[in-house]
């Protein structure tokens, strides 16, 4: 057959370009508000520059900046590589990109302005809510469109996770942002009471495991084996790891509650499902890492490859963490201590940032039409200046958070209180110091990456996204991963 191939690598270029501009700022404006939790006199008495205003657009900016986009780049890049078939529609694929950064910039306007419906990662109010469900369908109807169009019988596993990933929020988002409008920018949620804080932590915690999990396993089962020039491990290993982790995570939410008014068995449901998804998230780390069998000598000279490994080691060590910190005794320690910054932020930085940057250093110079990014030992200088900078930042609120638990619930003989909260406060103020430097440190990466990715797509000429015919095309990852 000689039909000549044309993937649709234009949308995938903006995706990826936003993806580095919004990380950027998105980790930027964290390093801020860290500055400001040991410096408070920077918010300079001015609404907008507060903590409180700016922590919310700093983890939108970070999840749905900078995140989303780099998981609408790489499914939109993987789904066509995979089924060998252009994306369904070029202009609904226009709009996904358009609309997307119309919500982001919105975000970044209303949020500032205390705008919010005061929900963890829901806060957009009701207008920006309606163009997420409506840019969110158009995304699925590109990705699923592409799919069943596709030449190839096979649907390879990464689909299976990015379509998951895909069906899953836009349940979550539009269930979740169900609420009355009471002014423009001014609406009340459409539940009351525990039920809506039930409704929003299963939202919450699912945001985590289906656009924080589930999408970035789909960059593992396509980029690792494809920068290690290896099958995947074991691809019934890989399909298993979907099923358990897709049934097992909608359960999760209710340890967002322990000891709340939220009924006592629904906590216990929400702590034993949190233990039970240990195992398909450590069987999926395993299965991504083992996929180096025979080249693990590649780590030592690709750097890339470390992003995309230790991003996995990243993966098994919060999944594990998070199952323990469900589990309702060693909660009430962690619970409203900086030892869930920790978790949050080892998941956040090493998990999910290290593996959308290996990642989309696999993609730069593809989507360039380069053999590789403009400079190799940056994208080794990135790697260690983020590694160091993220073992700072979640070391310092490991102590904090356990010191701060600790202190909280120390009483005397009477059984007085020993410690005051003023008292836990400067105790934490060293760490907080510690946690903004290795937040800067991580923010210089970002930069080294922004300048790497400039001088690699300055003077190229971008990847029209032909291959030669369907005869020469090299065997797409299903079908190696498929032999395995």
């Amino acid at each position: 057959m000689d039909t000549e191939l044309n993937y649709n690598y234009k949308i995938v270029r903006q995706f990826t370009i936003a993806t580095v501009v919004w990380g950027v700022v998105g980790m930027l404006v964290g390093v801020f508000i860290a500055a400001q939790l040991a410096w408070p006199e920077l918010n300079f008495d001015i609404p907008w520059l507060t903590y409180g205003r700016l922590r919310p657009l700093h983890t939108n900016a970070v999840i749905f900046a900078f995140g989303i986009c780099g998981l609408f780049a790489t499914s939109y890049y993987v789904v066509q590589r995979t089924c060998q078939v252009r994306l369904f529609s070029d202009k609904l694929a226009a709009f996904t990109f358009w609309g997307w950064q119309a919500v982001l910039v919105a975000a970044a306007i209303t949020l500032p302005m205390g705008l919010t419906r005061g929900k963890e990662y829901a806060e957009l109010e009701w207008p920006i809510t309606i163009l997420i469900a409506m840019v969110w369908i158009v995304y699925a109807v590109v990705f699923f469109g592409t799919l069943v169009r596709r030449k190839v019988q096979h649907i390879y596993v990464a689909n299976w996770f990015f379509g998951g990933y895909i069906i899953a929020v836009a349940l979550l988002h539009i269930v979740n942002g169900a609420s009355m409008p009471a002014l423009p920018w001014k609406s009340y949620s459409a539940y009351s009471g525990v039920q809506d804080a039930m409704i929003q932590w299963w939202y919450g915690h699912n945001a985590v495991g289906f656009i924080l999990t589930a999408g970035y396993l789909g960059m593992v089962y396509y980029f690792i084996p494809k920068q290690a020039e290896r099958p995947i491990y074991s691809y019934r290993l890989s399909i298993v790891h979907f099923w358990a982790l897709i049934f097992t995570y909608m359960w999760a939410g209710p340890h967002h509650l322990h000891y709340t008014a939220l009924p006592d068995w629904t906590q216990s449901i929400g702590m034993v499902f949190s233990l039970i998804l240990l195992a398909p998230s450590w069987g999926g780390m395993i299965n991504g890492v083992m996929t180096l069998s025979g080249a693990w000598h590649k780590l030592r000279s690709d750097p890339i490859l470390k992003f995309l490994i230790v991003s996995l080691s990243f993966y098994g060590m919060a999944t594990f963490e998070g199952s323990m910190m469900s589990i309702k005794t060693i909660n009430s320690l962690s619970h409203y201590t900086d030892w869930g910054i920790a978790h949050v932020h080892s998941g956040a930085l090493g998990w999910v940032g290290f593996i959308t940057i290996g990642s989309l250093y696999y993609l730069i110079p593809r989507l360039a039409g380069k053999k590789e990014m403009w400079s190799i030992h940056l994208i080794d200088t990135h790697f260690w200046v983020a590694t160091i900078g993220v073992v700072l930042y979640i070391a310092s609120m490991w102590i904090a958070g356990v010191m701060q638990g600790l202190m909280w619930r120390a009483v005397n003989a009477d059984g007085t209180l020993t410690y005051t909260f003023a008292e836990g406060v400067k105790a934490t103020y060293p760490y907080y110091v510690i946690r903004f430097s290795g937040g800067l440190l991580y923010l210089s990466g970002m930069l080294v990456m922004a300048y790497n990715t400039f001088m690699t797509m300055r003077d190229s000429v971008p990847a029209d996204g032909r291959i030669p015919t369907l005869r020469t095309v090299p065997a797409a990852p299903a079908a190696v991963a498929a032999r395995s």
